[in-house]
């Protein structure tokens, strides 16, 4: 078997070489770790099924348990998801960041990635490494982080090839991730808000902008 190819890539000025061959690796299929703004992230075409059943078994994941989308930009997010004036309040305060928001699948928008549900979680990361593979791949890419299910999630790409193994083919090393914590993960799709995951943002910032 193949050993895991690790390229470095610069976070603020990421090189267009490094940057096409990791399009170029996903676009065929391949599942690839990159860096975020949070963790490091497990990425994927969320519309090659193939890719997506490729992050399920790298992961350990169960196949009912959606994975969060990342996206380039707010007008991807709203092609993909319904964002209600909660949704998008929270959107323009907290995005590119740490908020993951989890609103209504748009009908026709189908995946495995979904986990079989009417909802989609969706995030803008501040990421430039992030931004552009999301946008080589027409603004969305599989963002969930790089770990095994139920293990702490890679803060660092020789973290991730230790837990991954040669499971992937490729690893974007741009050092440390920057927060070292997953994103907060809120569901807007009820009233009041369900928090999924606890991160960088806290409730009081999400109550303060939704007034709940």
């Amino acid at each position: 078997m193949l050993n895991t190819i690790v390229l470095k890539i610069n976070p603020e000025n990421p090189e267009n070489n490094i940057l096409a061959i990791a399009s170029f690796m996903l676009k065929l299929g391949e599942v690839i770790v990159f860096p975020t703004d949070t963790v490091y992230g497990l990425g994927a075409n969320p519309f090659n099924e193939m890719s997506v059943l490729k992050v399920y078994e790298i992961k350990g994941r169960e196949f009912n348990k959606p994975l969060p989308i990342l996206v380039s930009n707010i007008n991807t997010a709203m092609k993909l998801g319904v964002f209600d004036e909660r949704a998008l309040k929270l959107a323009r305060k907290f995005w590119p960041g740490s908020l993951t928001i989890v609103v209504r699948r748009k009908m026709g928008i189908a995946s495995l990635a979904l986990g079989g549900q009417d909802k989609i979680a969706l995030r803008m990361p501040n990421h430039k490494v992030a931004l552009k593979l999301a946008e080589s791949l027409g603004g969305a890419i599989v963002g969930t982080s790089a770990n095994v299910s139920g293990l702490k999630a890679a803060k660092t790409a020789n973290e991730a090839k230790e837990m991954l193994g040669s499971r992937v083919k490729l690893i974007l090393d741009a050092g440390p991730s920057p927060k070292k914590v997953p994103s907060t993960i809120v569901d807007v799709t009820v009233k009041p808000f369900k928090i999924i995951r606890l991160g960088p943002v806290n409730i009081e910032e999400i109550e303060k902008v939704i007034g709940e």
